[in-house]
């Protein structure tokens, strides 16, 4: 299974303490090998960094461990190649422009063939089956939506669909996020954590590195961390049940309408103040 990390914040946050234990997955503490990157919003631009080596031994890596660029919106991937070759045009996060904005998306999973019709304005350059889900998915919102950006319930509502879809075809985990908002869609496993005051010392599960988040942040910050797994070991964080899309926007999870993207299920709400549903 690949590796996901997102990250949410109401204010622009550096991620390295994050990435240091999610860096130790691919190769180190676990056997993704296939190639890492990450993405970080910054204003109107994303700033992209990619490497098809494992991330545990790789100088980008190194570099973005301890180079503290502060962003809204992160998204991490490390691979476990199942379809494509091990190279540069394989790697997530994968990056498009819609509607005149950056969308960025890296996806956990294997959909088996899955080779929708395309429309031409998004093609897929490498030969992954997660970015060609990546160009279908806009494509079909730039189809539906042809005037520019939707309110973000239906954005959410629009995209729910798909994820139920393209879900059919096999594990369809993935994060999507224009910049703004976040959309984290759980098919087996995703979970995430809210980090806002009180806060408290948070140790690595990956690495034997703490941090006290009293000593970076004010009052009034908020961060989601969204991953795979949790990245540490003696905070509590939320799994998000399979077959849900959640929304974040700063630093909270926003009820946007019906989470539930397997069919013949009774949709589940978010409430409106970020408190996620009760796993079933």
């Amino acid at each position: 299974m690949c590796q996901l990390l997102g990250m949410n914040c109401n204010v622009p946050t550096d991620i390295c303490f994050s990435f240091a234990g999610f860096r130790a997955r691919g190769g180190l503490t676990d056997h993704h090998r296939d190639g890492w990157g990450i993405a970080f919003f910054e204003g109107a631009g994303v700033r992209v960094f990619l490497d098809p080596a494992p991330s545990a031994a790789s100088p980008v890596a190194e570099l973005v461990k301890h180079y503290p660029i502060r962003s809204l919106n992160v998204i991490a991937h490390i691979r476990k190649a199942t379809q494509g070759g091990i190279r540069l045009e394989n790697t997530h996060p994968f990056q498009r422009e819609l509607w005149g904005r950056y969308w960025v998306f890296a996806h956990n999973g294997n959909l088996k063939e899955f080779a929708p019709a395309l429309g031409g304005r998004f093609l897929p350059v490498g030969t992954t089956d997660s970015e060609r889900a990546f160009c279908y998915l806009l494509d079909r919102l730039a189809a539906r939506f042809p005037q520019g950006a939707p309110a973000p319930a239906a954005l959410h509502a629009a995209l729910r669909e798909l994820a139920l879809e393209v879900g059919r075809r096999g594990e369809f985990n993935f994060l999507l996020s224009d910049g703004d908002w976040l959309f984290a869609h759980c098919s087996s496993r995703l979970c995430y954590i809210l980090r806002k005051a009180p806060f408290a010392v948070a140790h690595l599960a990956d690495e034997d590195l703490t941090v006290d988040f009293n000593q970076l942040t004010t009052p009034d910050d908020r961060v989601a961390v969204i991953a795979t797994t949790p990245l540490t070991d003696n905070e509590a964080w939320t799994e998000i049940p399979p077959g849900n899309l959640f929304a974040f926007h700063d630093g909270l999870p926003v009820g946007l309408g019906e989470t539930r993207t397997v069919a013949q299920e009774v949709p589940r709400r978010l409430p409106d103040h970020g408190r996620a549903p009760d796993a079933e």
